[in-house]
Formats: C-alpha cells, structure tokens, sequence
C-alpha cells in the first residue's frame, strides 16, 4: 500500500461558538468533515482514509461506511492523535502518509496530487503560501519589523515518509505541537516547501465558518437518464443491480438492467461526459450479457477522477408488472452501495401505464432518472 491519508478531526471547539464539535457542523448539508473525505476519497492514489476522532463524538461517525476508511479515537493532543494513526497503519506496510486538518474543509483534489507528486521526489511535501500583509513581532515591550519574504504559513495535507513520521512521533508523541511539520525543524530535519492554496484556510472562527459558506455556495449539476427493454421469457430480471424473481427478463446486450442504464445515463449527463452508447457500445464483444453495475462502476471512477459527487438520484420505474414497491427498499440498498451514498439520498417511484402500449401488455420495463451532482473543486 502506498499513500494513507490520515484526517485529524478529534479537536473541540475554543474559538468557534458552536454548541456542535467542529468537524461535523454541516454546511450545504454536509459536514465539514466530509469535504475533506471526499476530496481524498477522489485521488485513486489514496488507498486508505484514517479518521482520527474525539471518542465524546463517536455519536457523529457511527453511521459513517465508506469502501477505504477507518476509524481511529485520538490522543490529548495533536501528536498523540497522529501517533495513534500512525500504530494502527504500521501493519499496512505503506510508503507514504498525508496527515491533514478537519479545520480545512476546502481541500482540494488538486492540492493533494500536488503533495503526492512533491513525494515522488522528496521526503517531505508541505504546502505553504507566502504572507503578503507587512508583519511585526511583539518582544517583551518593543514591536519590530520582520522581513515578509522569509515567512509562510503552513497548511495541510503535509506530506511524509511513513517511516520518518514514525520515529519522529515516537519519540515525541507527547510533545504540543501546531503542525506536524514542526517536528522536523524542531530536530533539525530538512522540510520540503510546496505552493498551498489560498483557498485552503483553515476554520477557527465563526468569520471563517461564514466565508467556507460563500465558497461552497451549492453548485449543482443535473442530468437525465431514460431507458426501455422488452421482456424475454427465461431471462434473469435485474433492476437497481438486485436479481428481481419473475418469469421474464430485460433484453439486452448487457444483461438489460434499465434502472442501472438509466442511472448512468443521468449521472453521464450531469458529468458533461456524453452517454452509455459512447462509453460502452453495443456492437463491442467484451460488453456482451455483461452486468451493468460493472458498467456502472467504471463511470463511478470515471467521474471521481473528474471530480464530481452525486448529491440525490430519483428514479422512475415504469412497469406493469412486477410491481416495484415490494422490491423498493431493496433496490435503493443496493444502488446506495454501488454509489457509495446514503440510501437517504436516493428515491425510488414504481409507475404503470393504465395497461397502454408495450409496457401496458406487460412486455417491456422502462425507468427514468435524474441525478444532481457537484464538483468537489467548483
């Protein structure tokens, strides 16, 4: 395993005046917190996400299931909650480790690329911006000028060789200290500067919180999917990914699941990424009578690569027969693990055409769908 990610989000509210910890206040719906997982949880070099928590707020994370996280309770300070992370992932064997404040919400994928590839060719990869403002330092009663051009600040993710940040926690797991970064100068370790991003501030009071509000004003994109299949007696029905037993099944050239279709379609359009017919043709072999939540999975990537999250999927099932409702909560169960979303965040409609047309006569299934998505760096 290469690259783990570690989220440090086990701090408590000194400055912010919320009655709610920090990391799980919820801006556009979504807590603070999950920026910073779906922003990792986008960069396919990530192979592991750790969440360093504060056990009074393990209330806020229980319900959380993701395919690459885990969840690890925190030290009493910030080098003991990174030394905690840094125990549990030694068995994983990894090369490299992100460590990365809840505090900055507005992380991008762009920014924890630029970290990874700083990596590749150093020890150390600490994003930092330069200070513009003029500055002065206070000594005891005297105010003196300090030269700009030698000062940054800090932020995170920063960068490391597990095996460094290892021993150095080790040995110092109880120090206080602001950065992990600091560790190394404080040992006279070389650390290795990269450009940060303005962008990146990190939240310590309610002026910041209303800012991170402005930024993340919603920005969504929608698209619409729709698709239709006869019926074919002796043909597995599938729809939302789930085996439906019944007598007939969808013709295709895949195995003609028209939700999942539909699903794609949708997800494909509000992507700006064209559709199904581009991306998997039906005259190429290799997607022949193949399941299309494979097909489904590959544009998952596809989008996560691009950046973008799904937000809500509402479906339209329009069948005589069978009836959707008895499969309802199944369906949405399973389309909620292949999204990797809550099943809260998808709705599913069964319709019926008062017995008009193909779909009235019981030989065809058609679904419509309609996604909303954002994107992680807008």
């Amino acid at each position: 395993m290469s690259n783990i990610f570690i989220i440090l989000a086990g701090g408590i509210n000194k400055r912010l005046n919320s009655k709610i910890p920090k990391p799980y206040i919820k801006i556009n719906n979504k807590e603070l917190l999950q920026y910073s997982i779906d922003a990792a949880n986008s960069v396919k070099d990530i192979n592991k996400i750790l969440i360093i928590y504060n056990k009074k707020h393990f209330k806020f994370l229980k319900d959380k299931k993701f395919n690459k996280f885990i969840k690890i309770i925190g030290g009493k300070n910030r080098a003991e909650s990174a030394y905690n992370a840094l125990k549990k992932i030694k068995k994983y064997n990894c090369k490299n480790i992100l460590i990365h404040d809840a505090a900055r919400p507005n992380i991008s994928a762009v920014l924890i690329k630029k970290t990874l590839l700083s990596l590749k060719k150093n020890r150390t990869a600490i994003p930092s911006i330069k200070i513009n403002d003029s500055t002065k330092i206070k000594i005891k009663s005297s105010i003196e000028n300090m030269d700009r051009n030698k000062l940054y600040i800090t932020q995170t993710p920063q960068g490391f060789r597990f095996k460094d940040i290892y021993n150095l926690n080790l040995k110092f797991f109880d120090k206080n200290i602001s950065d992990d970064s600091s560790l190394y100068i404080d040992n006279q370790k070389k650390i290795n500067l990269i450009k940060g991003d303005e962008d990146n501030f990190k939240i310590t009071s309610n002026n910041d919180l209303l800012l991170f509000k402005k930024i993340k004003k919603q920005k969504n994109h929608f698209g619409l999917g729709y698709d239709i299949h006869k019926l074919e007696l002796g043909r597995n029905l599938y729809l939302g990914g789930l085996l439906i037993p019944f007598h007939s099944g969808l013709k295709g050239h895949s195995d003609g699941d028209v939700i999942i279709h539909s699903l794609i379609d949708s997800v494909l359009g509000a992507c700006k990424l064209k559709d199904i017919g581009t991306l998997f043709s039906d005259k190429d072999s290799k997607f022949k009578n193949i399941r299309s939540t494979k097909l489904l999975k590959k544009v998952l990537n596809l989008i996560k690569l691009k950046g973008y999250e799904i937000n809500n999927i509402d479906i339209n099932v329009i069948t005589q027969k069978p009836k959707i409702n008895k499969y309802r909560n199944k369906i949405i169960n399973s389309i909620s693990k292949l999204c990797n979303i809550y099943p809260k965040q998808i709705n599913i409609k069964g319709k019926t055409t008062e017995k008009l047309g193909l779909i009235g006569k019981e030989k065809a299934i058609a679904a419509e769908v309609i996604t909303s998505v954002s994107k992680y760096d807008e």
